[in-house]
């Protein structure tokens, strides 16, 4: 069953100032690791990780509230899902995507 999370990185972010300067945005790592723990929070911990796809189509600035969507994937007959699908979306604009797979 999908699951959304929503979020907003904080103008005080300790990645920020290096990221860029004068004209911050959130790097992708923060971005990952937000959908780590969206995952984490839905499905309980997964331990090591495989990112096998992760695409960036548009920046997230500091402030901006986005939403995460996961898809598990189940891929054997014991309905635990072991990789997901997932959307980071500001408003309807996509600003990543990809899957996550349990290692």
């Amino acid at each position: 069953m999908p699951t959304s999370d929503a979020f907003t990185i904080a103008h005080d972010h300790p990645s920020l100032p290096g990221h860029f300067p004068g004209r911050p945005i959130v790097p992708g790592v923060v971005v990952l690791d937000r959908v780590i723990a969206a995952i984490e929070a839905a499905h309980g911990g997964i331990g090591a990780l495989r990112l096998p796809q992760a695409k960036f189509l548009q920046p997230l600035l500091p402030g901006e509230t986005a939403r995460i969507d996961i898809e598990p994937i189940v891929v054997d007959a014991t309905d635990v899902p072991s990789r997901w699908k997932f959307r980071v979306l500001r408003g309807d604009v996509a600003i990543a995507s990809g899957e996550v797979q349990a290692a």
